[in-house]
């Protein structure tokens, strides 16, 4: 949230920065843990609100990975551009975590570790059935070509 008032702070921006900070200093003893042995899965996890910002109706969304049981990506911010619904709202969002997996499978080939399918958990049957349902209808042809690359690694 912090960044997107970097170019106009505020002084309670100001506050806010100097909270977290010392937040950050005081858990510099805290760490993530990755046991030994543990299992070579990978899950992506996906949500998003609806036009939860009030100045430009914008959804905020986000995802986080795990491997085995351990986070090992996540990242939370603002789309882009304004959606419809709900549903393409999500759908979108999914698209972003589906290209992060991509990425994370690609880094996990230099460890010779090949992973098959991927499981995407999201909590909108919309934008699921959205993603399996191979017929452009006309309530969505607005939804950038972009987002539609997600139907066909559903779909490999």
């Amino acid at each position: 949230m912090c960044a997107r008032y970097q170019a106009f702070p505020k002084e309670s921006h100001l506050k806010i920065v100097k909270i977290i900070f010392r937040y950050i200093s005081g858990t510099t003893n805290f760490g993530l843990w990755y046991p030994r042995g543990s299992s070579c899965c990978l899950v992506g996890f996906s949500d998003s609100d609806f036009a939860d910002c009030k100045s430009d109706r914008k959804s905020t969304s986000g995802t986080c990975h795990l491997f085995g049981n351990c986070l090992i990506s996540c990242y939370s911010k603002k789309q882009h551009s304004v959606a419809f619904s709900i549903v393409e709202a999500e759908y979108v969002e999914v698209g972003s975590c589906c290209t992060q997996i991509l990425w994370i499978k690609q880094q996990l080939l230099d460890y010779d570790l090949k992973l098959g399918c991927v499981p995407i958990k999201c909590n909108n049957i919309g934008a699921i059935n959205l993603t399996k349902n191979l017929v452009l209808h006309s309530r969505t042809k607005h939804i950038d070509i972009q987002h539609h690359f997600l139907r066909d690694h559903v779909e490999k």
